[in-house]
This record gives C-alpha cells, sequence and structure tokens, in this order.
C-alpha cells in the first residue's frame, strides 16, 4: 500500500471534479492512512464499507487480489494497480508464468482491465487509465460488456467454473511457491 497509494493519489489531483474515496484495508490504522491523504482535498477513506462505497463507484484503481474480481461484479470500470520492492518482483517475474496479474483477466484469459504493473504504475499511465473509464464511453461500455461475459461464464457452471477455479488455483500455486 505504501508505494501504490502516493502514486494513486497524486493522480488523484488531474481529476479535482471527482471525489476519490480509499476503502482501508483492515490491518492498516488510520494513521497510516493519514500521511499520505492530509492535504489531498478530494479524497476521503472508509473502513469495513467497501460493497457499499463499489455501489456507488464511477470507477476505481484497484490493488489486485480478489478485489479486482469483486470490482467487477459490481459492474465498477477499474484500472489495476501494483507495485511491489524491484527485487521482489525481479524474482517473481522470473518465478511466475502467468499472462495476467488480475483475477478477471486471468479468469478470462485476455486483457479485460488495464493492469499497470510495476514501473508501467505511474501518474501519468493512471491519468490516462482513469480518464478512459471516467469519460471514454465506448471503453466504459466495452469494459461493462466484458464484465457481463465474466459474470456469465462463472454462473454457467460446468466448465466455465472449473476453468475459473482452475486460473485461480493456478495463480495461487505460481504466488505460494513464489513465497515459500
Amino acid at each position: 500500500v505504501a508505494k501504490k497509494l502516493p502514486v494513486m493519489l497524486e493522480a488523484a489531483k488531474y481529476f479535482p471534479e471527482y471525489r476519490f474515496i480509499i476503502a482501508k484495508a483492515p490491518s492498516l490504522d488510520d494513521k497510516f492512512y493519514e500521511q499520505f491523504t492530509e492535504g489531498h482535498k478530494n479524497v476521503r477513506s472508509i473502513r469495513h464499507k467497501t460493497y457499499q462505497l463499489l455501489l456507488q463507484s464511477k470507477a476505481a484503481l484497484v490493488t489486485s487480489g480478489t478485489a479486482t474480481l469483486e470490482t467487477a461484479l459490481f459492474g465498477v470500470p477499474q484500472v489495476v494497480c501494483y507495485k511491489g520492492s524491484s527485487i521482489s518482483y525481479q524474482i517473481a517475474k522470473r518465478l511466475i508464468r502467468v499472462k495476467y496479474i488480475s483475477l478477471v483477466n486471468l479468469i478470462m484469459d485476455k486483457e479485460i482491465v488495464k493492469e499497470l504493473i510495476q514501473n508501467d504504475m505511474n501518474v501519468e499511465n493512471i491519468k490516462t487509465e482513469l480518464n478512459k473509464i471516467l469519460k471514454d464511453q465506448q471503453a466504459i461500455m466495452t469494459m461493462k460488456k466484458n464484465y457481463a461475459d465474466l459474470k456469465k461464464l462463472l454462473s454457467e457452471g460446468g466448465h466455465a467454473s472449473e476453468k475459473a477455479a482452475k486460473s485461480i488455483v493456478q495463480f495461487m500455486r505460481s504466488v505460494h511457491s513464489f513465497t515459500a
């Protein structure tokens, strides 16, 4: 969070007409967030109300994990932002063989949501991608159509659910083998 949040907040400055709400991680205290949000007039934070927040969101910057799938199932256009330590990233890049990091893209086996990873997760790229999912009606419609396809795939059962489960298991195994 400490690597991603400052970059995301810097990009938020370019969208003064929008309010940015941070869904706080339960494991981090309020003081942690205050050091980053102080001075940002269009930024607030909440805790334990992520689903209510998603119901009211026009777009989201999401930091990977199950949150990407939850955001998609709520129909909220998103940009996935991930930045870790350089050493960890270089090691993971060599050990983990997956095309995508977001569950949405992994399950659909194509890019549905933009993933800004490591050095690509910078203010300029976040501004560009966030602008698309806030203002480009074609991009928004395409993402939402892909979300509908994702929901259909997940709800059909049989091979679709099996494929989704295999994608998740493959991803988790690659992460586990990296961290073990």
